[in-house]
C-alpha cells in the first residue's frame, strides 16, 4: 500500500474548502451562541457559584450577611452577559473541538490522526483542571490576603490601645468596610479561572510542539533559565498583586514545564523505537557521541 492511500482524499478545489471552512466556522458558532443562552439562563447560578470563595472569606471575618453590589442598571446585565461568553465557550468547546477536527482530519495520515486526537480531549480536561484549582485553592487565598489586609489596622490598633481585642464597634473614627461590587469581584475570579486554565495548557502545547519536531527535551532543559524568568514575568501579569497567588502560580506552571519535558522525551523516545523498527533511524548520530566521549576520557587520563 503506497503513502498516498493513508492519506484521506484532499483533492477538492479551493472553492470547496472554503465552502467546507464556513459550513464548520457557522456550526460553531452557533453551538457557542447555544451554550451561551443556556448559562445565560443560569446565569445568577453561575455567578453565586463563582462567587462562593468571597463569600466565605467574608463570613470567615465575621460578616454574618455577605452583600454585593452594583452601581448601574446596566452593571448586573453585562455581567451575567460576560459569565455566558465564558461559560458558553467552555460548553460549546466539545462541539466546536468537533467541528475543527472534521476539518483538518482529511489532511492528516492516520498516524498523525492517532497523534492529535488525544491532545483535543486532554485540552478541555486540564483547562477544567486549572480553574478549578484557581476557583478552589487560589481566589479563596487571594480574597483571604486582600480582605484580611484590610481588617489588620484596626485590629492591632485595639490591641494597642487597650492590650487585648476590643470589640470592633467604637463611638468615634470611621469604619473602613468592604462594599464589592459585583463586576469586579467577578472580575479578579474570572481572570484567575482563565489564567490558571490557559496555563494547564502547557503540557499539550509543548508535546505537540514536540510531535512536529518543533521542541526537543534537551533544548527545553537547556532554556530553564529563561523559562523561570518568563514563567514570574506571567505570574506578575496575570495574577493580583500579592505574593501568595505569585507564588502559587509559578509552581504551578513551572511544574507543567517539567511534566512537558517528561513528555517530550517520552515522545522523542517513541519515535526513536518506531524509526529503529523500521530501519530509519540514523546511528552515526549516537556512534559520533560516543566517540567524543571516548576521546574526551582519553585526554583526561593524559599520556
Amino acid at each position: 500500500m503506497s503513502a498516498e492511500s493513508d492519506i484521506d482524499d484532499s483533492s477538492a478545489p479551493l472553492i470547496e474548502h472554503l465552502a467546507e471552512l464556513r459550513t464548520r466556522v457557522i456550526r460553531a458558532a452557533m453551538a457557542f451562541i447555544v451554550g451561551m443562552i443556556i448559562c445565560f439562563t443560569f446565569g445568577s447560578a453561575i455567578l453565586d457559584f463563582l462567587l462562593v470563595p468571597i463569600e466565605n472569606t467574608m463570613r470567615s471575618l465575621g460578616n454574618p450577611n455577605p452583600v454585593m453590589q452594583y452601581t448601574a442598571p446596566q452593571e448586573y446585565f453585562f455581567t451575567l452577559i460576560r459569565i455566558s461568553m465564558v461559560g458558553g465557550l467552555f460548553v460549546s468547546f466539545p462541539v466546536i473541538g468537533y467541528q475543527l477536527w472534521r476539518f483538518v482530519a482529511p489532511g492528516l495520515y492516520k498516524n498523525e490522526k492517532n497523534a492529535f486526537l488525544p491532545f483535543l480531549i486532554a485540552s478541555p480536561m486540564l483547562f477544567l483542571l486549572g480553574a478549578a484549582f484557581a476557583h478552589y485553592i487560589v481566589v479563596p487565598l487571594a480574597m483571604q490576603f486582600f480582605l484580611g489586609f484590610a481588617d489588620l489596622p484596626s485590629f492591632f490598633a485595639a490591641m494597642v490601645a487597650s492590650g487585648e481585642i476590643v470589640d470592633a464597634t467604637t463611638s468615634t473614627g470611621i469604619d473602613i468596610v468592604f462594599n464589592g461590587k459585583v463586576n469586579e469581584s467577578l472580575d479578579i475570579t474570572l481572570k484567575m479561572i482563565v489564567a490558571f486554565g490557559l496555563c494547564f495548557q502547557l503540557p499539550v502545547l509543548l508535546t505537540l510542539m514536540g510531535k512536529a519536531g518543533l521542541a526537543t527535551a534537551e533544548g527545553l532543559r537547556n532554556t530553564r533559565k529563561y523559562a523561570v524568568v518568563g514563567i514570574l514575568v506571567v505570574a506578575a501579569l496575570v495574577t493580583p498583586p500579592d505574593v501568595t497567588t505569585q507564588l502559587i502560580l509559578f509552581v504551578v506552571v513551572y511544574g507543567l514545564y517539567e511534566i512537558s519535558i517528561f513528555l517530550v522525551a517520552r515522545v522523542e523516545k517513541e519515535r526513536e523505537v518506531k524509526l529503529r523498527e523500521e530501519g530509519l533511524w540514523d546511528d552515526e548520530d549516537d556512534l559520533g557521541d560516543d566517540e567524543d566521549d571516548s576521546e574526551t576520557h582519553t585526554e583526561d587520563r593524559g599520556p
